[in-house]
C-alpha cells in the first residue's frame, strides 16, 4: 500500500489505548498482518495475453509477521535516540529489537537521528565515555556493519555537545573526542559514499541512490556560522543539485513538538532563516531526534521528520493527550511522484501507527507545524487562532 507524502495514513495502532475503528483496521490492514516478508503488492498481466510489455511490479516488504509496505525505489530506516541512563553501557528492549529487525525492511540506508550513547555528565569519566562507546559497539555498531547497510549519523547532545564555556572551550570535550575516535576508527567504518567528510563525524556530506544527505552538528541549538555556510555551500553545489533528491539531518528540531523541549535552548536558533536555506536548495525533508516524540510535519515547503526516541524516555505530543511510545519510520522514495512515503512502527507493539491520532498541528516558542497530510487550507477558524502555551 503506498502512502503519499501530503496524503498519507501511517496506519496501525499505537500506545496509551488509542483505537482504531474495526472498520478502518479491517480496510487498512486487511491482508497485510500476516503477510510473508516479501509479497507481490501489484501483478502485470502478461504480454502475451495483453500484446503490452510487462509493468514493472512493486514489493511490499517488512520482517515477517509486521505490516509489511510497499517498497519505493529507495527505502531510508530512520532510528534515534537509543540511549538510557548517563553513562549507561546497554540499551533498552526496542533498541535490540530495532537493530534485529532493520534487515527485514531490506532498507538502502539506515539513518541516526543522534544520541546514540548517554553522555553530557560532568560526573563521567573518560573511562566511562569510552565504555559506553564500547556497548555502542557491541550492541548496535557491529550488528549494523554485519548488514552491509550504510549507515549515516547525526551527533546528539548525548554523544558529544558542541556547549562551549564562557572561554569559548567545549564543555565536553572528552564526550567529543571520543566520539571523533571511535567513528574514525578503522574497522567503524559507516559504508557511507563521502562527498565531504572532513568536519566527520560532527558535519558532513554523503550520497547513495540519487539522493544527496547533510549531516550538521545540531548538538546543542547553536550551529556555528561558519558551518551554516558550509551548508549552503553543499547544499548548492553541482553534486548536491544533481541528486534527485536531498535530505538534511541534525539533532535538534527547527520547531519544538514535544512537552518539555519547547523551550529556545531544546530549538535550533534561527530555525526561520535555516529553513528558507533549506528550502532555497530544494531539500526534501529535514530529520531530527532530541523531541523523543514522533510527528510527521512541514511547515512551509519543507517536510519535517521528528522522531521519537527508541531508547529511555519517549515524551508526549504537545497539543495531545496520546501516551508516549518509542519509534522506528521507513521512509519510501519513489521517483515518479518525487514523494516519500512513510510507515512509522511502535517498537513495543510492532504496531504501525495512525497518523490520524496525532495532533492535526502543533504551535511551539518558534512557530508552528502542521501535520504532514494537513495544509494551510485545512485549518480552521479555532486552529488557526492557537497561540503557545509552555507545558
Amino acid at each position: 500500500m503506498s502512502l503519499n507524502r501530503r496524503q498519507f495514513l501511517v496506519l496501525g495502532g499505537i500506545v496509551g489505548g488509542v483505537g482504531i475503528t474495526s472498520l478502518a483496521h479491517k480496510v487498512l490492514t486487511s491482508g497485510t498482518a500476516n503477510r510473508p516478508a516479501s509479497v507481490s503488492a501489484t501483478s502485470a498481466p502478461s504480454p502475451s495475453a495483453t500484446g503490452q510489455p510487462m509493468v514493472a511490479t512493486k514489493t511490499a516488504i517488512a520482517p515477517k509477521g509486521m505490516f509489511a509496505p510497499v517498497r519505493g525505489d529507495v527505502r531510508i530506516v530512520v532510528i534515534s535516540d537509543l540511549n538510557s541512563a548517563y553513562g549507561s553501557t546497554d540499551y533498552e528492549a526496542e533498541v535490540h529489537r530495532a537493530i534485529a529487525l532493520i534487515p527485514g525492511w531490506e532498507p538502502d540506508v539506515v539513518l541516526g537521528g543522534g544520541d546514540m550513547v548517554a553522555g553530557q555528565s560532568p560526573s563521567l569519566s573518560r573511562d566511562q565515555i569510552q565504555a559506553m562507546w564500547d556497548g555502542f559497539e557491541r550492541h548496535i555498531g557491529a550488528p549494523l556493519r554485519k548488514t552491509g547497510l550504510p549507515f549515516g549519523f547525526t551527533i546528539g547532545n548525548h554523544d558529544a555537545s558542541g556547549a562551549l564555556s564562557v572561554g569559548g572551550k567545549f564543555l565536553f570535550n572528552h564526550d567529543r573526542e571520543l566520539t571523533a575516535a571511535y567513528w574514525n576508527a578503522p574497522g567503524h567504518n559507516p559504508n557511507l559514499q563521502f562527498v565531504d567528510r572532513a568536519g566527520f563525524p560532527f558535519y558532513y556530506t554523503f550520497q547513495h541512490k540519487d539522493i544527496f544527505y547533510l549531516v550538521w552538528d545540531a548538538s546543542t541549538s547553536r550551529i556555528p556560522p561558519e558551518q551554516i555556510a558550509w551548508a549552503d555551500r553543499s547544499l548548492a553545489s553541482a553534486t548536491a543539485q544533481a541528486a534527485k533528491m536531498r535530505f538534511a539531518i541534525g539533532h535538534l528540531p527547527l520547531y519544538a513538538v514535544a512537552v518539555g523541549r519547547d523551550e529556545l535552548g531544546e530549538i535550533i536558533t534561527d530555525s526561520g532563516k535555516l529553513q528558507a536555506m533549506l528550502e532555497k536548495h530544494r531539500v526534501q525533508t529535514y530529520i531530527s531526534g532530541h523531541d523523543h516524540a514522533y510527528y510527521p510535519a512541514h511547515s512551509g515547503k519543507l517536510e519535517l521528520l521528528h522522531t521519537s526516541a527508541l531508547g529511555a524516555g519517549p515524551r508526549p505530543l504537545l497539543n495531545s493527550r496520546l501516551a508516549p511510545f518509542k519509534t522506528l519510520t521507513v521512509i519510501d522514495v519513489n521517483w515518479e511522484t518525487t514523494s516519500t512515503n512513510y510507515t512509522t512502527y511502535n517498537m513495543t507493539t510492532l504496531q504501525v501507527v495512525d497518523q490520524k491520532t496525532l495532533p492535526r498541528l502543533i504551535v511551539g516558542p518558534t512557530g508552528r507545524v502542521l501535520r504532514l497530510d494537513v495544509q494551510e487550507r485545512d485549518l480552521t477558524a479555532a486552529e488557526r487562532s492557537l497561540i503557545f502555551t509552555p507545558s
